[in-house]
Order: C-alpha cells, then sequence, then structure tokens
C-alpha cells in the first residue's frame, strides 16, 4: 500500500480497522486480522482507536434486557423514562415525501449541529447537502426517529438497518429540551424496541461516550489505527507516545467491565 502514497504526504493512516469485532462474518473477521498484520509488517504503528459500542439483541423484550442491570441502574433508567409519556414520537424512512422539503431538512440539519458544536470530541462536520442526499435516498434502509414535546421537534436518530444490525449513525438535538427530557435514555430505549421488532441481532450504538453506553448495558469492541510516519525519528517518537492517543483504551483500563 506504500508504494501507491503520494510522496508529498507525511502522513499514511488507515482509520477503524476492526480488531476480532463479533459484528464481523468470519470472511471479515480474516480480512481485518490479514491486514493489520500487513500493517505490522510494513512499519505502521498501531494505535488502538475508540470503544465501538453494541448490544446483541438476545432477550424478548426491553424489559429483560433491563432485568440485566444492576437495580439502583433500572431505577434510574425507569425514573429517566418517565418522560416519554411527555413526547411524540414518529418514524418515517429515508426517502419519504416529507424528506423533500427543504425547511424540514434545514431544522434536522440545525440540531445535528448543535449537537457537533457542543461535542467534545469531533468528527468530520458533515454538510448540509450530504444530509439532505442520504435523507432523501430511497435505496438506503434508513430510519429516521423524530421526538417532539409540545409539537416542537426537539431531536432526531437516524439509524439504517444492515446485515442484521441497527446501526445508530447520526442525531440531532435541540438543548435544554432534550436532556430536560432525557432524550437519549428514551431514544436508546426506541432503538432497542425497534431492533426486537425487526428480530434484528444486534443493535450498534456507535463511538464516543463509552461511560454512559457503558452505564446502559452496552458492550465494546475495538477498532485499530495504523499510522505510518513518513520521517523515522518522528516515527520512534510517535511509536513511544503512541499509548497518549489510546483515550478509550485508558478508560476503559480504569474501568474493566
Amino acid at each position: 500500500m506504500l508504494t501507491t502514497w503520494r510522496r508529498s504526504s507525511r502522513l499514511c493512516v488507515l482509520k477503524d480497522i476492526p480488531n476480532q469485532s463479533p459484528l464481523l462474518t468470519e470472511a471479515e473477521r480474516i480480512a481485518a486480522a490479514e491486514l493489520i498484520e500487513v500493517c505490522k509488517n510494513t512499519g505502521f504503528i498501531l494505535i488502538a482507536g475508540q470503544a465501538l459500542a453494541y448490544i446483541p439483541i438476545d432477550f424478548e423484550s426491553v424489559d429483560e434486557y433491563l432485568s440485566r442491570l444492576s437495580s439502583s441502574r433500572r431505577k434510574d433508567i425507569r425514573r429517566k423514562m418517565r418522560a416519554r409519556a411527555d413526547l411524540q414520537i414518529d418514524m418515517m424512512n429515508t426517502g419519504c415525501e416529507r424528506l423533500n422539503k427543504a425547511e424540514f431538512l434545514n431544522e434536522l440539519y440545525d440540531l445535528y449541529l448543535n449537537v457537533y458544536k457542543q461535542s467534545e470530541i469531533h468528527f468530520d462536520k458533515l454538510s448540509a447537502e450530504f444530509f439532505s442526499n442520504v435523507f432523501k435516498d430511497k435505496s438506503l434502509d434508513g430510519h429516521l426517529f423524530l421526538y417532539y414535546s409540545a409539537g416542537q421537534l426537539i431531536g432526531f436518530n437516524l439509524c439504517f438497518v444492515h446485515n442484521g444490525m441497527l446501526i445508530d449513525k447520526y442525531i440531532g438535538f435541540r438543548y435544554p429540551a432534550a436532556r430536560e427530557h432525557n432524550l437519549y435514555f428514551v431514544s436508546w430505549m426506541e432503538n432497542l424496541a425497534f431492533a426486537l421488532s425487526r428480530k434484528l441481532r444486534y443493535y450498534v450504538a456507535g463511538w464516543t461516550d463509552p461511560k454512559i453506553k457503558a452505564y446502559l448495558g452496552a458492550k465494546f469492541t475495538f477498532t485499530q489505527h495504523a499510522v505510518y510516519v513518513r520521517n523515522p525519528l518522528l516515527r520512534r517518537i510517535l511509536d513511544k507516545l503512541s499509548s497518549h492517543f489510546e483515550h478509550d483504551r485508558a478508560w476503559f483500563a480504569e474501568h474493566p467491565q
């Protein structure tokens, strides 16, 4: 792979390589392991990526799922879930007619930006055009969950069904209403209920916020980043300091599951 790397580039980074993830097929696990081995043999530095949260759908109801948590967590989550009674929840598929309306698309994008601006960890800032194309795409098995309070849209959660899994991909919140209505907790349980109704194998809750996701009962699988630094001296320095970039790994070392 390094033979096709542009000579003007100082870094080559392969992001989020799965590491024996239970979410992969056997063929996918073998391919990921072979890629990691090639990276090791060609001088890449392997750095633990973020922890990907997931829940096996091996229960018959949300109540059964909650029963596996500690009594204190069950009590707290059920208390937070009382906010659901004050919400109106709607769901539409990507490509539906309403998602052709510019005003509605703008409102959804504004909610996404609210989350982006308050997040401590920033991935790429996605454009309004990107979301418009995704929302309008009928070929995707996408499901847009909408949360209203007193008629006002206070949050959305865009998920996709893929290979027997519900992939929780994008969210948008209106603050402070989303926090006041415990929307993170409510949407988590709505997603589990949806996965159950579709008889899916996993709910994949994504990266970031491992503390709250662990509290909600998620399991985790790590990805790896393979980094090649062209300058040999900088490559040696990064190799020695790589553990300082493994924030999720450090958190799990302090909080074993």
